[in-house]
C-alpha cells in the first residue's frame, strides 16, 4: 500500500466520521422535536359543523374599553430623546490609543 491509497483511506474515515456524526445530531434533533412537541387534541378544537359561539354584548364592551385604554396609555408614553453620539467613536479612540502606543509618546517636558 502506498502513501496515497493510505492518505485516501484516512480522509475517506475523516469524511464518513464528520458526515455520520452531522447525520446522527440531525437525526437527534428530529427525534427531541417529535419527542417534546406539545400534542393537540381534537376535542379542543370546534368542529366544523357546530354553531359558532355567542358572544355577549358585555364581554364585547368590555374587550372594546380594554382596547382603547391600551391605546391611550401607549399614546401618552413620553418618547425618550436618542443618547448624543460621542466626539469620537470607540473604534477610532482604539485605533488611535493603537497609533500612540507604536509610536511612543514623544512629547517632552
Amino acid at each position: 500500500m502506498n502513501d496515497f491509497t493510505l492518505a485516501l483511506q484516512i480522509t475517506a474515515l475523516g469524511m464518513g466520521l464528520v458526515f455520520g456524526a452531522i447525520i446522527l445530531l440531525w437525526l437527534m434533533m428530529i427525534a427531541l422535536v417529535k419527542l417534546t412537541a406539545e400534542r393537540k387534541h381534537a376535542a379542543n378544537f370546534p368542529q366544523a359543523d357546530s354553531a359558532p359561539a355567542e358572544i355577549s354584548p358585555a364581554a364585547i364592551a368590555a374587550l372594546t374599553v380594554s382596547v382603547a385604554l391600551a391605546e391611550q396609555e401607549n399614546a401618552s408614553a413620553p418618547v425618550l430623546p436618542e443618547p448624543p453620539t460621542a466626539l469620537v467613536s470607540a473604534w477610532q479612540l482604539a485605533m488611535r490609543m493603537r497609533q500612540s502606543s507604536e509610536k511612543g509618546n514623544f512629547r517632552r517636558h
